[in-house]
């Protein structure tokens, strides 16, 4: 089947789930895995210490960076980042899940808070990145999924079928995207803050209640 066909078939029966009769919740079936702060590997700029770029108090994950702040580490041509880089949770095939509560400040702007790593193209690493432009939560910067995102806690969902290679993104339980991801042999969950272009000088995102998932086999 045409992939473009499959696209609009799988976010109708979505969207029929959601709204019809009985509706479901994005994590119905699922199972969540065990989670704690030994799966939680902070990515930071390297010559700061954690606590400058990342706090936790009472189950909320603070991470901010500056845009000029250093890379990941000295040989690192990418840009400036504070993320939680899920571990032990690495998958290369099944239906897997994200969920967490995001927070982004006014004035936070060009920026990735939540990303699906893993592809196999050469001018990309991510399957899938959730980025904030001026209040709106972009799927990179091509498509709306959430406007007026500034001051308020939102429920993030997000499901990856590795067989398919279907990506689908709920907000407050509401499906807001189906996209294909990028190939890759192995995917992994991150969340934060990752400058991309156009950024403001400073860049915050804060991350609660955030669960690994997984559809039984």
């Amino acid at each position: 089947m045409d992939f473009y066909l499959l696209l609009l078939a799988s976010m109708y029966l979505s969207l029929l789930q959601l709204r019809g009769q009985g509706a479901t919740d994005p994590t119905d079936g699922f199972i969540s895995l065990p989670l704690d702060s030994s799966n939680f590997d902070i990515h930071k700029p390297y010559d700061l210490p954690e606590s400058e770029r990342y706090s936790v108090t009472n189950g909320v994950h603070k991470l901010w960076v500056l845009s000029t702040d250093k890379p990941l580490s000295p040989t690192s041509p990418t840009a400036p980042r504070s993320e939680i880089r899920i571990r032990g949770y690495d998958y290369s095939s099944g239906v897997w899940q994200f969920e967490g509560h995001a927070y982004v400040p006014s004035g936070t702007t060009g920026v990735c808070i939540m990303q699906v790593f893993g592809a196999n193209r050469t001018n990309t690493a991510t399957a899938l990145m959730l980025r904030v432009y001026n209040g709106a939560l972009m799927y990179y910067t091509t498509r709306l999924i959430e406007d007026d995102i500034y001051g308020r806690w939102f429920r993030v969902n997000v499901i990856h079928e590795f067989g398919t290679g279907l990506l689908k993104v709920f907000i407050n339980g509401d499906l807001k995207l189906v996209a294909k991801d990028r190939g890759g042999a192995s995917h992994y969950f991150k969340c934060g803050v990752y400058t991309q272009n156009y950024s403001s000088y400073f860049m915050e995102s804060l991350w609660k209640d955030i669960k690994v998932l997984k559809l039984p086999d």
